[in-house]
């Protein structure tokens, strides 16, 4: 295959993986747009503090659609280690995202329910970026290439040589000596 077939296989495989992305994180801001309106709506609790359950109330949500449909292709057997690390930049993200939040809040007091909801948003957006980055990279790691099966096939007589060439010792023939 060509440079530039290789190129364009890859951006293919990119695009697709970025639109399962989306449509993952679709739902997921859905889930969590509506728990926020949801809280802030029929309970007491703080504009920061309902963004913060919603937000974790999205990332199970998410972490279904990434491990079963966006990522389903991706390594599997590491389960405890792909969740650890998925919380762990799901928090990370969560930070990010209510950050923004926190600041328009408390730091600028933009604190109507439009407001609120922008800032919301806002803060997903950029932790949108930061969460594609950090689980197609560490969490949902991808399975090493195969070699295509010409190339399979000679790589155990290739092995078989080079063990064979390294085990060979010159010996002196004992008739010049």
């Amino acid at each position: 295959m060509s440079e530039r077939g290789a190129l364009r296989t890859r951006l293919d495989l990119l695009a697709r993986e970025v639109a399962k992305f989306g449509a993952v994180g679709a739902v997921g801001l859905l889930v969590n747009i509506a728990v926020f309106n949801l809280l802030r709506h029929t309970t007491d609790l703080q504009v920061v503090r309902a963004s913060v359950l919603a937000t974790f109330v999205a990332i199970l949500c998410n972490y279904v659609g990434f491990r079963y449909w966006t990522y389903r292709d991706r390594d599997k057997s590491r389960r405890t280690r792909e969740l650890t690390l998925f919380l762990l930049f799901s928090v990370a993200g969560a930070v990010i995202e209510n950050g923004v939040l926190y600041l328009a809040t408390y730091g600028f007091h933009w604190n109507t329910p439009v407001q609120s909801n922008f800032f919301k948003i806002l803060g997903i957006g950029i932790a949108t970026l930061f969460r594609f980055w950090s689980y197609r990279t560490w969490v949902f790691k991808a399975l090493p290439a195969e070699p295509p099966a010409d190339e399979e096939a000679a790589l155990p007589a290739e092995r078989f040589l080079e063990q064979r060439r390294s085990s060979e010792t010159v010996e002196p023939d004992p008739v010049r000596n």
